[in-house]
């Protein structure tokens, strides 16, 4: 008989080897994957191997996680990373190189901004910022050594909307890669790619996981740009945690009936504020008032819990105070798409800011709370201020 500790070495081996069927992909944790055979090895020495050949390859959740997100999209092919700035990042590293210039819209997500500006600039990739509303007009910013036009639509603060067909054709005709990050919209209320669009992110993070516990990123491409960026995803080896893409494909299973509760409720909530004699004005693509709101009703099939609203009299920002602390259901904290209701203020600078320049921009993400109870929060966070 063998020694108990060769023995435990293998013990289990053959019962974890076995195929059970169950409904959701199994949870690997994995360094070293077992070939088959030594030939199977040879393979891939070769690059000619088909299978996993190593924990960072990507397990079963994971590899599920993507190809449910390529079904969604109607993509070629899809990886999952750490982040949904992971994501970006990897997206803005992909397709660029050392004197290329890259076009950015005005609204996007903060860190994107600053990997551009503070990254990417030391290995001498220029970034340009475009309006936050632009459409074909960004044909007269494309220069010899454009690369790249990243999009945002709708931004996650401002709510700009970007003629996203009009931007994907121009760039196209220019040989220029285009990217958006579709996290408001989801796949469920946008497709980029039937649009024309090269490059879909989303953070995860937010609907898609729908719960604030997960961090967790995904870029989807068409065909024509799939090899460049998966040769920079391998050669980064940036796979996502297992238990995190598990419960990112368990979030999709889920994801309609909570993005339609999140659009009704927002949607509710930005009506009767645009109606609250302190409101000023209201951010929501959805509402006609909207500078884009055309764009969005062509676009789009639907919007999510996610907008942004200013108020009549400008107060000093530790004025606001009375109002964010005195809210009971809402939480004041980054990410959004949650379960939880949450609401964020600052002040931005945009090239189109359509009248709020200079004024505090309350955020809010509606969660799954009853609507009337959330309005009711905010009618007494609005009179505590108004006092």
């Amino acid at each position: 008989m063998q020694d108990i500790s060769t023995r435990l070495v293998n013990a289990g081996k053959v019962e974890a080897r076995e195929f059970i069927n169950t409904i959701n992909p199994p949870l690997h944790r994995a360094s070293t994957v077992l070939f088959d055979s030594y030939a199977d090895q040879q393979k891939c020495n070769a690059g000619e191997y088909e299978g996993i050949a190593y924990g960072l390859c990507g397990m079963a959740a994971q590899n599920a996680f993507e190809a449910a997100m390529v079904e969604l999209e109607g993509a070629h092919g899809c990886k999952a990373f750490q982040s949904g700035i992971a994501a970006i990042a990897m997206v803005l590293m992909a397709y660029t190189k050392q004197g290329d210039h890259i076009l950015i819209c005005d609204n996007v997500y903060g860190p994107t901004r600053y990997f551009s500006d503070k990254f990417l600039s030391k290995y001498g990739v220029e970034a340009e910022y475009l309006p936050s509303d632009a459409g074909a007009g960004v044909a007269d910013y494309i220069r010899e050594n454009t690369t790249l036009l990243f999009m945002e639509s709708p931004g996650s603060n401002t709510l700009e909307i970007q003629d996203i067909p009009a931007i994907a054709k121009v760039c196209r005709e220019n040989g220029v890669v285009s990217v958006i990050d579709n996290t408001w919209a989801t796949p469920l209320y946008l497709n980029p790619f039937e649009l024309g669009v090269d490059v879909s992110i989303h953070s995860v993070t937010k609907y898609i996981t729908g719960h604030s516990d997960i961090l967790l990123g995904s870029v989807s491409t068409n065909e024509k740009y799939w090899g460049t960026f998966e040769s920079c995803y391998n050669v980064f080896e940036a796979y996502a945690p297992q238990e995190d893409c598990y419960q990112a494909l368990r979030g999709l299973r889920s994801l309609p009936f909570r993005l339609k509760r999140h659009e009704v409720s927002a949607l509710e909530i930005a009506n009767w504020l645009e109606s609250h004699d302190m409101v000023e004005s209201v951010l929501h693509p959805a509402l006609e008032s909207h500078p884009q709101h055309d764009l969005w009703k062509r676009d789009f099939t639907g919007s999510s819990g996610l907008f942004s609203f200013t108020l009549k009299e400008e107060y000093e920002d530790i004025d606001h105070g009375p109002f964010v602390d005195g809210l009971e259901l809402f939480g004041i904290g980054y990410s959004w798409g949650g379960f939880k209701s949450l609401i964020t203020g600052g002040k931005f600078k945009r090239t189109n800011h359509y009248g709020y320049e200079g004024k505090t921009i309350f955020r809010l993400s509606i969660g799954l709370e009853d609507v009337e109870d959330l309005k009711a929060d905010l009618g007494q966070g609005l009179e505590k201020l108004r006092k």
